[in-house]
């Protein structure tokens, strides 16, 4: 059994560090990247296992373009809590970032092993294997995050992609609709000079929907 006096100082370290987390999250959330660090550090130096830190550390070390100090604070995170999720996202989008989507659908894959309804992580994996050119696996990506957010508009102009580029006219139209449907001044305007809609410009739905078109 803790003595008590030991497992009142303990409670009171814990709660020290939480809100030295907490600190440096609000201050990242504030752009101030540096001062955020700073905070993680502290409490690296006292509780070098504090995974959270190391995960929050790495976001903010990437907003810093310090890619390298970033992935490296990722992977200590995932080292100690092999199933943070937060850490295997991030990862997963910094090395989409950094050009290497085939190690980014790894990172995300393993972020959706331990937490499957990460909408992001459906999303940014759909992009990552559009950009592979495994379209098939990209639409099915894309069809995964709509089950947890059905109505956003990204997703159906990312599937309309994939389509357009597969040549299938029918489907192409019908994700570009939902997608304008949803947001029209973003998405008609950007259908109008995306050269991946190149193959079915001619066609005359295409057309009615990106004149704005209803009738």
């Amino acid at each position: 059994m803790l003595d008590p006096e030991y497992a009142e100082a303990l409670e009171n370290r814990n709660k020290a560090l939480g809100d030295l987390n907490r600190k440096g999250i609000a201050l990242a959330n504030l752009g101030r990247f540096e001062e955020a660090i700073a905070s993680f550090d502290t409490i690296l130096q006292s509780q070098s296992d504090f995974y959270a830190a190391w995960s929050h550390r790495g976001i903010a070390l990437a907003n810093l373009e310090r890619f390298e100090e970033a992935m490296a604070s990722f992977d200590k995170a995932i080292e100690i809590k092999p199933d943070d999720y937060l850490a295997w996202y991030n990862r997963g989008y910094l090395l989409d970032q950094l050009g290497c989507p085939d190690k980014a659908i790894a990172s995300y894959d393993q972020a959706l092993q331990f937490k499957p309804d990460i909408y992001e992580a459906w999303y940014n994996r759909a992009i990552a294997l559009y950009d592979l050119g495994r379209l098939e696996e990209a639409i099915a990506s894309y069809d995964k995050a709509l089950e947890i957010q059905p109505n956003d508009a990204n997703t159906f102009y990312g599937k309309a992609c994939c389509y357009a580029l597969e040549g299938n006219v029918d489907l192409a139209i019908e994700n570009l609709q939902q997608a304008i449907n949803l947001n029209p001044n973003e998405y008609r305007e950007a259908a109008k000079t995306d050269s991946v809609f190149d193959g079915i410009r001619g066609d005359n739905r295409f057309q009615a929907l990106i004149q704005g078109d209803t009738h």
